[in-house]
This record gives structure tokens, sequence and C-alpha cells, in this order.
């Protein structure tokens, strides 16, 4: 069994794998020597962080001069509901899995103020892959159980971008298939814009975070629990190295945006999807609907690609796919890997409530016994 003295260290497993003392190594924390910027004259402005699928309050045109943008994020870790009979010892930010999607625009600053409480058994910090410099602000991150420390970068390229834990070696793929993982979207300052160069908007957004999971089983063929992240780790690593994951989510759960907990739309609206996966490849498909505007790689900079059917997210990126919805009913945004989506429960359900359009679909005999 670990200690918690181990644990601090970055030795989880150590039993199993000492070289799991070298995980947090020496060349990958930084203590740079810089006179400090002075942003003084700039305006600050604090964002209260949100669960996804949902996102923070943000405008989607910036104001006329950059702002810094501030964030508190808690590093929780717990245990996890994944499916019937199935638990993950996760490590989250925020305690959600994945981590809240942070909005900000082109030229802003972030300010994050990352908390690791006393309770954790785990050192952690967070690598921006939006960010310039130090490991992506993970060289300069690094918290022990009962530190926190205030991270400022500036946000110099538009696009979605994954964030995660990487607080080296081994540690770093286990941290982030255990629910350290998010996203962060950096807005061009004028808003979005279409093919064109036109000005775009979006009535709703929505965060979707793909989580593939690697979870022991006992030797009946049931999951098991464990009492802490420390004890999951030396069975959690046999799965993951077999790279074969037990269950591939969306938003930390089997059934978690299905059901009750579907997304909602209207008939006419314009609807942002900003998808990301932390580790694998990923190919997104709205079934009944398409990707009117896809910024596959996730980069504004780019025109966006138009009228996919399925798109592709590249493991450790995110990107943003625009429709308008046209129809009524439940459509189901899944992985169209359909095994993972199916089988490994990789589906969201999205409800949309308006008139039917018989132009655009039209049931002309119903289902009946075939004449003879």
């Amino acid at each position: 069994m670990l200690t918690r003295r181990a644990a601090l260290m970055g030795v989880a497993g150590a039993a199993a794998a000492p070289f799991l003392a070298k995980a947090v190594r020496a060349e990958e924390t930084l203590t740079p020597m810089a006179i400090p910027s002075e942003l003084s004259s700039l305006t600050r402005v604090k964002r209260d962080l949100v669960a996804p699928p949902f996102v923070h309050e943000h405008e989607q045109v910036a104001p006329d001069q950059p702002r810094i943008v501030e964030f508190t994020m808690t590093i929780m870790e717990k245990e996890m509901k994944v499916d019937s009979g199935a638990y993950v010892q996760a490590m989250t930010f925020e305690g959600s899995m994945p981590g809240p999607l942070m909005v900000v625009h082109e030229g802003d600053y972030v300010e994050l103020t990352l908390i690791n409480p006393a309770d954790n058994l785990m050192p952690h910090n967070i690598d921006f892959h939006s960010a310039t410099g130090a490991l992506g602000g993970g060289a300069l991150t690094h918290v022990s159980p009962g530190e926190m420390t205030v991270l400022r970068w500036k946000a110099t390229r538009p696009g979605t971008f994954v964030y995660h834990c990487a607080p080296g070696g081994p540690m770093i793929p286990w941290h982030v298939v255990s629910g350290m993982n998010g996203a962060i979207m950096v807005l061009p300052r004028d808003g979005l814009r279409d093919h064109n160069g036109a000005s775009v908007e979006y009535d709703r957004v929505y965060y979707i975070g793909e989580q593939d999971l690697y979870l022991p089983k006992d030797a009946e063929g049931n999951f098991k629990r464990f009492a802490d992240v420390a004890e999951s780790y030396p069975e959690t690593e046999q799965v993951m190295n077999g790279l074969i994951p037990t269950h591939v989510v969306f938003n930390g759960a089997v059934g978690a945006l299905t059901g009750d907990n579907a997304l909602t739309a209207k008939v006419g609206e314009k609807v942002l999807f900003v998808h990301s996966q932390a580790n694998r490849d990923s190919r997104p498909h709205l079934i009944g609907g398409h990707g009117d505007l896809v910024w596959e790689e996730g980069k504004f900079n780019n025109p966006p690609l138009r009228d996919l059917e399925t798109w592709f997210i590249r493991g450790g990126s995110a990107g943003a796919a625009l429709y308008e919805f046209l129809q009524p009913g439940t459509y189901a945004y899944v992985n169209h890997n359909l095994i993972e989506a199916v089988n490994l429960g990789a589906t969201a359900h999205v409800a949309v409530e308006g008139q039917w359009n018989n132009d655009l679909m039209e049931q002309l005999v119903a289902p009946t016994a075939i004449a003879t």
C-alpha cells in the first residue's frame, strides 16, 4: 500500500515500479529570471468556472482592449461512477471529467490560481497547449498537496486547445486518462468568422470532453474499486499499457449526456460544439445533422471546413463545429467509431424543440406489413 509520503514524492506504485521515483524530473521544473510584466493598466475580469457541458459567461466579441481574465481551479481527487458497477479513482480539475472549458480572447492574459488541497495524495500541475514556454506552464505550476500557485500567460493564438496535468514521467498518461484534462477556447477579438470572412455568432455552446478509461477487473471479470488514487495505480497502469480502453465516454460517464442529461436546443439555433480528446483520436458525428462550419484542427486563424458529415479530432487536441438545427427531435452526437459509441459509451443526445419541416424530410408511408 502506498504511503502518503511516497505519494507526495510522486512515487505512486513504488513497490511495483521503483522507477516512478523519478516521476517529476528536475528538467521539468523551472524558476524563470526576468523583470515582471507591467499590466496594471489592464482591466481585470473574474470568471467563475462551470462544469461541462456548460460554459461560463463570456462575450463572443471582445472589448477594445485586452484584459486579465482571472480563473480559480481546485484539483480534486475522488472516486467517480463511470457506469453500473464501474468506478474510477479520478483526478480532476474542479471535480469534473473533463475539467471546465475556459474562454478568453486573443490578446487577453489568463491568470489562473491553481489549488492542490492538503487532503489530496498526488502532486499536480497544468500544461496549456495554448500557452508559450515552460512546457505550457507545466514547469511553473507543480503543486504538492497543501500548495497553490498562480500562473499568468498571454493568449496569442486563437482557437480551441487542450489543457492537462503533466507532472512528469509515467505520471503524465495516468493523470490524463484519470480525468485531468480539459479545454480552453481563445476567441478572435472580433469573434468567429466563416469561410468567406463574414461574422458568425452562436446561440449556445456546449463542451464535450471525450475520455478513454482503463479500469482493472478482478478474476471474475468485475470492475475493481480502490481506496484512493494511489492504490489504483499499479493495476490501472497494466490496463493502460494494453492500449485498449474499457470505456470511451463523453463527460466522464456512460449516459452523462443522454436522457434527462441530454443537451438542448431549438430549431433555428446555431450551436457550437467544442470537442476535446486529450489522449486518443476521435471522429465526432451528429446523426441527422452536419457540421455547417468545422474548425477541425480547432484553430480560428484557419478558414473553417463546410458541410462535414464526420470530422476528426486528433489525440491531444480540441476542435469546434457549428450547426444550425433545422428539424426537431433527438439527435445523437457520437464518436463514429461506432464500437466506442455504442458499446463503450461515447454517445450524447441533443433534444431539439421546434416545428417539423416536411420539405426537408417527409414520411410518405409509415412502416406497415408488406403488400402482397
